[in-house]
């Protein structure tokens, strides 16, 4: 969906100017927003995701009154390159200053992204996320996942009152034994149209890999609205003889699903907030501050971190066995290989791809949904360790790791390829979130 965008003009009126910009800027936001016709300020808002300043006057200050009455943000572009004017920053400053969520983008870039954002918080309360689990917390390594706020009602209801996203759960057992059933003749037919390397992998593995996803696609096309899927995928991975990474994979590629590893509705929510508005490569994995010491070591189960210059600003990020789920259109390398984790299936599958070196941004929420934590860093290589949990894992350096250990949110986040930081800082306050930024 576009953003609804209503202009509105002060007292003084709709001169040239105003219809001027208005022009200019139907032009500029044309893919972005769809731009309703003009409203006196005062008057009564047709309904929209926001109020849009095409030009700003004096009359702001002695109209305070009318604008503080107005309960969409306010966006400011008064400038031909489709962002505000310099000679506009005292009033909005001012309209800052009493309260007002007001937007004045400094780049056209910036400007579109803020009107993704608008239309993606349209379509979030139209939109669902579905999760295949049975009893989160108890299967296996129970002393784990009981921990993890994403499978509570709470987290559930949170979502929804915070975003309007609804999360719709269904029974993981019953998704594997209708994966099972799946005649491998389907399965090997569906292959056909697909490129994929797979190292390793034998043709048992492969189409088991596939009937998941045959399973889950099944489900989604009795609801168009499903924009996310998530299975408990380890914690529960007895009710199946495979995992849904090559799914996931191929969900994405074929029709744009995104997808949560374990089931985290947490880390699907702000994956689907940043893909929609920023229009980015975006997945999740488990980040490893070298840091934490050997509690990291033990769990990778790695004799050592790499060797790297000033190691307390690096983390290793890994999931799997490898850098994690990383669909074929994000990645410089893809393979499917056998599994790595002892947790799942002898049969299951796990992806081996990696991002790009360079500017990398890591995104999470905090449990409450009022703060967005982004950390800028360097994704400087990959690490192997044969026989261990990391295969193939990312060494990621940030600016300041000490930092990290005593504010970060939890050991799933997300992972942009780019910095990021001034365009999700611009959108973050549509959501009434406070960026964390390092």
């Amino acid at each position: 969906m576009k953003a609804r965008l209503v202009p509105v003009c002060f007292k003084s009126g709709q001169d040239d100017e105003f219809h001027q910009q208005l022009t200019t800027l139907k032009a500029l936001l044309t893919e972005e927003a769809e731009i309703l016709e003009p409203v006196a300020l005062g008057s009564a808002l047709p309904e929209a995701e926001a109020v849009l300043f095409p030009q700003l006057l004096g009359d702001a200050f002695k109209q305070i009154d009318d604008l503080k009455k107005i309960d969409l943000p306010l966006l400011v572009v008064t400038s031909e390159f489709g962002t505000v004017a310099m000679w506009d920053w005292e009033i909005v400053s001012f309209l800052k200053a009493v309260g007002l969520k007001t937007l004045a983008p400094y780049d056209l870039k910036i400007t579109q992204t803020i009107c993704k954002c608008l239309g993606v918080k349209r379509e979030m309360p139209h939109t669902r996320f579905l999760v295949f689990q049975d009893n989160p917390g108890e299967g296996f390594q129970a002393s784990i996942f009981k921990r993890f706020y994403w499978w509570e009602d709470q987290c559930t209801q949170a979502i929804e009152d915070k975003f309007g996203i609804r999360i719709e759960k269904k029974s993981f057992k019953e998704l594997g034994e209708t994966a099972k059933q799946i005649p491998d003749e389907e399965a090997r037919e569906v292959l056909k149209k697909w490129n994929l390397i797979t190292t390793g992998v034998t043709p048992r593995a492969l189409n088991s890999a596939v009937k998941v996803y045959l399973a889950v696609k099944q489900e989604l096309a009795r609801d168009d609205g499903i924009s996310g899927v998530g299975i408990n995928c380890l914690n529960e991975s007895h009710f199946s003889d495979t995992t849904p990474c090559l799914a996931w994979n191929m969900l994405f590629e074929e029709q744009g699903i995104l997808w949560a590893c374990e089931a985290d509705t947490m880390s699907l929510t702000i994956k689907y907030i940043l893909h929609k508005s920023l229009n980015v490569p975006i997945m999740m994995s488990n980040i490893y501050p070298f840091l934490v010491g050997r509690a990291a070591l033990k769990h990778e189960k790695i004799d050592r971190f790499p060797d790297v210059e000033k190691p307390e600003n690096h983390l290793l990020v890994v999931h799997c066995g490898y850098l994690g789920v990383v669909p074929q259109s994000f990645a410089t390398q893809w393979r499917l290989r056998p599994k790595v984790l002892e947790i799942v299936d002898e049969n299951a599958t796990a992806i081996d791809a990696r991002l790009p070196l360079g500017d990398l941004t890591l995104a999470k929420l905090d449990l409450t949904f009022n703060k967005l934590m982004l950390v800028e860093g360097y994704l400087e290589d990959y690490a192997q360790y044969p026989q261990s949990d990391c295969r193939n894992g990312a060494v990621i350096r940030i600016q300041d790791g000490h930092k990290l250990m005593h504010s970060f949110y939890s050991h799933h986040y997300c992972l942009i390829p780019g910095h990021w930081g001034k365009e999700i800082a611009s959108l973050a306050s549509i959501f009434d979130l406070k960026i964390e930024q390092f």
